[in-house]
């Protein structure tokens, strides 16, 4: 670290969204999405908005912190609700878009898959990995043992969750290097939970990438990569934030009183007249602009720092006391199985020309 430089390292907003990335790299250009070498594309239909980021070179790599490549996010906010019909309309949109990923990245259809399950099956929210394995409709040992038997519309696909270090005393990328070299498939599609630095996308928000993946490193670990340069074959990550850090809870919950306050001070009418109550949503509090004044008046120095110090201050209140913990919600068992389920649903449904999801119930638990 050179002289009378500050190492803020420390106080780096875990994230391992793109779309996050991008937008603190937009805050940092003065709200301005054109980023060098970055190109969004977004679109919103019936509660799902879809953002494909192209990250096009090494300086658009930097200026958001991902290697270059296409990152595909899906975010539907009604996910928490538990509404089965979204669900379903999620599963066919990730389907759709997963099959026009595949075509852009030039995989066949005909391709053999090899997909990972990563993370703990006993750690609830790191168990999104395995709760997909457990759903697949997995082939490969149809085509080695009964070829002639497979109808048309089917690919080789195999499935395995190789557990964490810390149960198995063996690097993930090991293991999968392992079977990649005995079974020769053609791309390999990881699956892991991920860290949000937004509360609104934990459990809301999938993203697909064909940069590979470091597992935990959203969370501060650091194990070896799942890559093409490491394991010798495309690596497509899949994931789904399931936990956000202490410091992320405070920042947004500073916001959200904020907000609330605007909305009480400004509001002529209820924005709901059924509840007696008149509370917010997120999305109404998110579209609140609150003025500076305001910000002063109610938190004084504090409500005038901009996010980025805001942040750096939380951590350097918790991080001492060992209080900046990661957390995810009450709920996440039943979420961790509705979306292992949507997921498989989607892959089933994009890996396989004979599956819809008029069918893809039959493989699904």
């Amino acid at each position: 670290m050179p002289n009378g430089q500050l190492d803020l390292s420390q106080y780096t907003v875990r994230t391992d969204l793109a779309l996050e990335a991008h937008e603190m790299a937009a805050q940092k250009h003065g709200d301005k999405r054109d980023i060098p070498g970055v190109h969004i594309d977004e679109t919103e239909e019936d509660g799902i908005t879809v953002s494909w980021i192209t990250v096009e070179d090494d300086q658009g790599g930097e200026e958001l912190g991902k290697q270059p490549g296409t990152y595909l996010t899906l975010e539907a906010p009604g996910l928490r609700s538990k509404d089965s019909n979204l669900q379903n309309r999620v599963a066919a949109k990730f389907a759709e878009q997963f099959e026009r990923y595949l075509k852009l990245i030039h995989i066949d259809d005909s391709a053999k898959i090899l997909i990972i399950g990563l993370g703990n099956q006993r750690v609830t929210a790191d168990a999104l990995g395995p709760s997909v394995v457990n759903n697949l409709l997995v082939t490969r040992h149809l085509f080695e043992l009964m070829p002639d038997q497979v109808e048309d519309g089917y690919r080789p696909v195999s499935a395995v969750s190789p557990g964490v270090l810390g149960t198995t005393g063996i690097e993930t990328s090991e293991i999968v290097f392992g079977i990649v070299e005995r079974t020769h498939p053609d791309v390999v599609i990881a699956i892991d939970s991920l860290a949000s630095r937004a509360l609104q996308r934990v459990n809301t928000t999938i993203q697909v990438a064909d940069t590979g993946i470091h597992p935990g490193s959203g969370i501060g670990n650091k194990r070896k990569a799942l890559t093409k340069e490491t394991i010798g074959v495309p690596v497509i990550a899949i994931g789904v934030p399931t936990v956000v850090d202490a410091a992320t809870i405070a920042h947004d919950t500073i916001d959200f009183v904020l907000a609330n306050v605007n909305r009480e001070m400004t509001q002529e009418k209820p924005s709901n007249p059924l509840d007696p109550f008149n509370r917010p949503n997120v999305k109404e509090l998110q579209s609140q602009d609150v003025p500076e004044e305001t910000r002063s008046k109610m938190m004084g120095m504090i409500g005038t720092l901009n996010d980025e110090e805001k942040r750096r201050l939380i951590h350097e209140v918790l991080s001492p006391l060992g209080q900046n913990l990661i957390v995810t919600p009450k709920e996440v068992d039943a979420f961790i199985e509705d979306i292992g389920n949507l997921l498989a649903n989607g892959l089933n449904s994009a890996l396989h020309q004979s599956v819809n999801l008029k069918n893809v119930e039959a493989y699904t638990h």
